[in-house]
């Protein structure tokens, strides 16, 4: 059986510095034998913002009929769920937080109806990838974005320690990431590294 990697591309514009890096992770992976890689574009997605409604917590799902629908399994079913986004006045862009936003079906589902989101035997088997870049060189500016993306693998059946980051500050301009002294070395390392992970935990 293979193992399936979903990667989310979640910035408004294509093929900039969050993709790029994004890019080199899921290459990685899916040079390893036996990986299954795919990536979906958010902004391509056709995902509207989530409307609060709260009709999930009564039904389990989302009464928007867009392109987050057939996403939802997908995310559960997938070995591995990498994000990729740029950060914007210090936080993860629009189009990343609502992605993240409308993970609120699993909350719903999880704590509001009490339903399993994964099944017991793949708990603790998967494994999530933050990737994100940011223009300014400050330490401290992936800080506000860290607790939305903790919270969507957290719901998604991923646990926190189960997530892994790979933060690239002072990349501003288009490109700037890959003239980063160590941002596509490291990327690959994150690549392999999570496939070795998840090969050793899925034959166990």
């Amino acid at each position: 059986m293979p193992i399936t990697v979903l990667g989310f591309a979640g910035s408004p514009r294509r093929h900039g510095n969050s993709e790029t890096l994004l890019d080199w992770v899921l290459e990685a992976m899916a040079s390893e034998p036996g990986v299954s890689v795919e990536k979906v574009v958010v902004v391509d997605a056709d995902i509207n913002p989530c409307r609060g409604c709260n009709a999930c917590e009564r039904t389990g799902a989302c009464v928007q009929h867009d392109g987050m629908i057939p996403l939802y399994d997908r995310i559960l079913e997938a070995d591995c769920v990498v994000l990729a986004a740029p950060i914007y006045c210090m936080g993860l862009a629009a189009q990343a937080k609502a992605f993240v936003d409308r993970a609120q079906v699993y909350r719903s589902r999880k704590y509001v109806l009490g339903w399993p989101v994964i099944p017991e035997e793949r708990k603790g088997k998967r494994l999530g990838l933050f990737l994100a870049t940011a223009g300014q060189p400050w330490d401290h500016v992936f800080d506000a974005a860290l607790p939305s993306v903790k919270c969507f693998y957290h719901v998604s059946g991923v646990r926190d320690r189960d997530t892994r980051y790979l933060l690239v500050n002072s990349v501003d301009e288009p490109g700037a990431v890959k003239r980063h002294p160590t941002a596509w070395s490291n990327a690959v390392a994150l690549g392999h590294d999570a496939v070795a992970t998840l090969r050793e935990r899925l034959a166990s």
